[in-house]
């Protein structure tokens, strides 16, 4: 019996404590300065022209003008004890430790609505426990200083319907009606999406959001909001999906407010200002109408269902990201496939490799054989890559052929004539990668790398040499107009400008009639569509398509493919090539633009393109390739006498 008091006593005590604590704390949030909420989450995107085009409009509601049904759905869901507790669900909470413990995985949440909120209002920057703590202040302040109703008016004014953000635009988007006019079945479905944006939103999956709908009835029932009649009325009800903005909005352009919002959180001086003035200025690099003709000509050239694609346009001397697309729609899927998916690149790998050829001596009139090859390795391993629908010319070839034709075959002799590590070692000098692996395959791009790394790698080459980093943000200001961030522009000279001239007038074949030949040129098709002079290289596995071309202003890489992986058709690849000559050539019309300069110790020489021979009188096909000066065939010399001298046994059969 003592202990039992014992422990009773300490109970009542460490209660009292516990309750005159968390009261010293709410009074001194009440006293403390209040949040203003007409500013928090209030970020101001601007364009490059310096307008607002933020698709998180302001279109703030009163809670007298949003819909009972949605209300009382959004209550009985997240938080039925909304107006009982003072921020925080105790009991929820410990229920859920429980569950969760059972479980051995988070499978019930315990957050509040006035929890949610605080993370809304403050963009939840990180998951620290510096942040949680934050969070938890900002609850008590925001009980402490703001009522019930309108804490709730606030929560639903800014959480996210699916790319929709707030109650008034999710309304108007989903069904084409203002939030006070909203029906039970309209109301229920729509209080089911926040919980998992893209598996409850019925644009993304309706079978999923039907389901989520009825569990949202279910639960109104449980807790009085409706009868069982209204319940079943309601879930049979027949719902038209608008599943459009205004028309003058892009679906693509949230994916550019993502890529925006991620990159200010990395930014160190950011979110304790953030947490201090409220509302921010946030200045970016997006052009509006390089965005339109990106989204536009996507529309215009991606059918096929369910095929998803990513795209950036860069300026490759500063680095600003000058548009971007992460997805077919926003509103149906909000993950960022341009800087958050890692796919398997293809041949588009390729440049990087014959970059570092040609800084080890090799020059475009370099030749290997390019027919069916099995290479062997110690212990008896075999590797046996293919050229694409199994075509070789089963002779010499040179570089310029192999870069236009994209022989598999040229690849793999090439990278193991100078070793595997040269490439990985080139990956890293160019920051492209740091985790590639040392393998025969690894200049056909069987390694994964995301898409806004690889168009940083091929800046480089469009710079003439230069890494730069790809950015979003110029310029962070507060609500008042004090500069929190500006961008320095940082570049860093990596390789040969004369090289990677030379590279770049190889990439510029591979739309070239004069290639034309055993093979044709891998983007011939787009030909006719092109009016100026690119440097473009594709790239095909069984479920990815990549293109990324360049000149000296601008570059675009582009990727399709399946989100399941499944294999994508030759035609997906095609139509991804137009969708990229769409943007270049619709983008640059008005523009002055010009190739590249050719360096004072390049040479530009008329050759057999296939062979690399010097053309005479009687060489059927002639073009001009550039080289080093010193580097290029002449009648004098024999060719083999300025290449590498390489047996093609030494080439097939590595010990």
């Amino acid at each position: 019996m003592k202990i039992i008091k014992k422990l009773y006593k300490i109970f009542i005590i460490s209660f009292i404590i516990v309750v005159g604590l968390y009261c010293g704390i709410y009074m001194y949030a009440k006293l403390s300065n209040k949040l203003p909420l007409d500013k928090a989450n209030k970020y101001y995107l601007y364009d490059s022209n310096n307008n607002i085009f933020s698709s998180d409009t302001d279109d703030w509601v009163n809670l007298d003008n949003i819909s009972k049904y949605l209300i009382d759905a959004t209550i009985s869901t997240e938080d039925k004890k909304f107006y009982e507790h003072l921020g925080f669900d105790y009991l929820r909470i410990l229920k859920a430790i429980f569950i969760n413990a059972k479980n051995v995985k988070t499978v019930q949440g315990a957050s509040t609505i006035t929890q949610q909120y605080a993370k809304n209002l403050f963009l939840d920057f990180d998951k620290t426990w510096k942040r949680k703590l934050q969070e938890a202040w900002i609850t008590i302040k925001l009980e402490a200083q703001y009522s019930k109703d309108q804490l709730l008016e606030g929560y639903l004014n800014t959480i996210n319907y699916g790319g929709v953000y707030g109650i008034e635009n999710a309304s108007m988007y989903y069904f084409g009606k203002k939030a006070k006019n909203l029906t039970l079945a309209e109301a229920s479905m729509l209080a089911g999406i926040p919980k998992s944006p893209s598996n409850y939103s019925p644009l993304v999956n309706e079978k999923e959001a039907k389901n989520r709908q009825k569990t949202i009835l279910e639960t109104m029932v449980k807790n009085k909001y409706i009868t069982e009649d209204e319940k079943n009325k309601a879930y049979k009800e027949k719902l038209t999906y608008i599943g459009s903005k205004k028309s003058s909005e892009l679906k693509t352009l949230m994916y550019y407010e993502d890529a925006v919002i991620n990159e200010l959180k990395s930014i160190n001086s950011i979110p304790d200002s953030f947490l201090k003035t409220g509302g921010l200025k946030i200045y970016t690099n997006l052009d509006m109408n390089a965005q339109t003709i990106m989204e536009n000509s996507m529309n215009n050239n991606i059918k096929s269902e369910n095929l998803e694609v990513a795209s950036i346009m860069m300026d490759p001397n500063t680095g600003k990201v000058l548009a971007l697309i992460g997805g077919r729609d926003y509103s149906k899927s909000q993950y960022n496939r341009a800087i958050s998916s890692k796919r398997q690149v293809g041949s588009t790998m390729k440049p990087f490799l014959y970059y570092a050829a040609l800084e080890n001596g090799f020059t475009p009139s370099t030749t290997f054989t390019s027919e069916k090859t099995t290479f062997t390795f110690s212990e008896n391993k075999t590797y046996s890559p293919s050229n694409y629908s199994d075509n070789y010319a089963n002779k010499p070839i040179s570089m310029a052929a192999a870069i236009t034709y994209s022989d598999n075959i040229y690849a793999v002799k090439t990278h193991l004539f100078l070793g595997e590590d040269t490439l990985v070692d080139f990956a890293k000098r160019i920051d492209l990668s740091d985790n590639l692996e040392a393998i025969p395959s690894l200049p056909l791009g069987t390694n994964e790398i995301k898409l806004i790394d690889m168009v940083k790698g091929y800046s480089t080459f469009a710079n003439l040499g230069y890494t730069v980093e790809p950015y979003f943000i110029t310029k962070v200001e507060d609500s008042n107009g004090n500069i929190l961030y500006e961008r320095k522009e940082k570049k860093d000279k990596v390789l040969n400008s004369s090289i990677t001239y030379v590279l770049n007038e190889l990439l510029s074949n591979c739309a070239s009639k004069e290639f034309i030949d055993y093979n044709n040129p891998t983007c011939l098709n787009i030909a006719p569509k092109l009016s100026r002079k690119y440097s473009i290289k594709t790239g095909t596995t069984d479920t990815d398509h990549l293109i990324f071309g360049y000149n000296k202003d601008v570059i675009v890489g582009i990727w399709n493919g399946y989100d399941n992986n499944q294999v994508t058709p030759v035609t997906d690849g095609a139509n991804m090539k137009n969708m990229w000559a769409d943007i270049m050539e619709n983008y640059l019309k008005d523009k002055d633009t010009s190739w590249y300069e050719t360096p004072e110790n390049v040479v530009g020489v008329l050759v057999d393109p296939i062979s690399g021979e010097v053309a005479n009188n009687d060489t059927a096909k002639k073009t001009v390739l550039y080289y080093i000066k010193g580097t290029e065939p002449s009648f004098n010399d024999p060719l083999d006498s300025i290449i590498p001298t390489i047996k093609e046994d030494e080439t097939t059969q590595q010990q």
